[in-house]
């Protein structure tokens, strides 16, 4: 068991084994990216869409999901998988074309929940009703790249809503008995560790369910690429990240399912910080440093103190 509320023992304890993503290609695209909102996307977004580890969209998605397995099916036994749709905006097409995908996914055998990555703003009530009905039939997870609460951050970074969207939109998959995680980046350009930490702390209190937490990847091709060639901005050492991490779990509710420590960079578009491309030693260092500060023994948590700490 880790010492704070991973995914990992969370599955375990649901499906009594260790459950793994395959990650899925809907073919969707992005209001960032198609014109409705802008062009170029967030300012960190590759041109995959954050789905360079995804399938290929020109097959299907039973393909895709048999093409994943096959990949795992060399490393290690699986039984149970999570359909994962992570690259761009999942709920941002057609409700119908919405409904073909995600029912092709979620009514596989081996598929035990449905998660679906988008932004707060492509929840429409329709997609919302399509949501619900889905949720009906195995788990549906919502993940919301929120990234910062902080508008001046979310203004730089081309996120293209206001926090009030957010909110919106928690409160309407709440409603509705869906589980939501968030994406929070750490190591935005200017965004202090109050920052950073004020963030995780809002996510208690919005009804997240998880919370996944990024580093910032500077990626060839992107505007942050363009930015950090002309400005130099500091890029977390690897001994800031570790810090900085165990400092969003001290303040995150003990319930909080933590679904990512760090995150892959693609190798051959990662420009910094390339002390990343090894995720093992990074999670080896935090899990380390967390035994060695002994910081989740004996702590409380209540509403009321949302900053806590042993």
């Amino acid at each position: 068991m880790n010492p704070y509320n991973s995914l990992n023992d969370t599955l375990k304890q649901r499906y009594g084994e260790k459950v793994y993503k395959l990650t899925l290609n809907a073919g969707c695209t992005c209001p960032n990216r198609d014109g409705t909102l802008g062009t170029r996307g967030c300012i960190f977004c590759s041109e995959g869409g954050s789905g360079e580890f995804a399938s290929s969209p020109a097959l299907s998605i039973t393909e895709q999901i048999e093409d994943g397995k096959k990949r795992l099916a060399g490393k290690r036994p699986v039984q149970k998988y999570i359909a994962y749709f992570q690259a761009y905006t999942n709920t941002y097409a057609p409700v119908d074309c919405l409904r073909k995908v995600f029912t092709e996914a979620i009514l596989h055998p081996e598929v035990v929940a449905l998660s679906i990555a988008t932004r707060p703003d492509c929840l429409g009530t329709e997609v919302l009703e399509l949501l619900t009905e889905l949720n009906r039939i195995k788990p549906v997870w919502v993940e919301l790249g929120l990234q910062t609460i902080h508008e001046k951050t979310a203004a730089f970074i081309r996120r293209g809503y206001p926090l009030s969207v957010f909110d919106e939109a928690m409160a309407n998959l709440k409603a509705r008995n869906i589980e939501t995680i968030v994406h929070v980046i750490l190591g935005l350009p200017g965004e202090t560790r109050e920052q950073i930490l004020e963030t995780v702390r809002y996510l208690n209190h919005s009804g997240a369910d998880g919370i996944k937490l990024q580093l910032l990847h500077i990626l060839k091709h992107t505007d942050l690429a363009d930015y950090y060639a002309r400005t130099n901005f500091h890029v977390l050492t690897l001994d800031e990240y570790v810090d900085l991490v165990i400092a969003c779990l001290e303040v995150c509710r003990p319930d909080m399912v933590i679904h990512r420590l760090t995150g892959d960079g693609p190798k051959d578009l990662l420009i910094a910080p390339l002390w990343s491309t090894s995720k093992r030693q990074v999670l080896n260092t935090i899990h380390k440093t967390l035994r060695l500060r002994q910081t989740w023994q004996g702590r409380l948590y209540t509403p009321e103190q949302p900053d806590f700490k042993s």
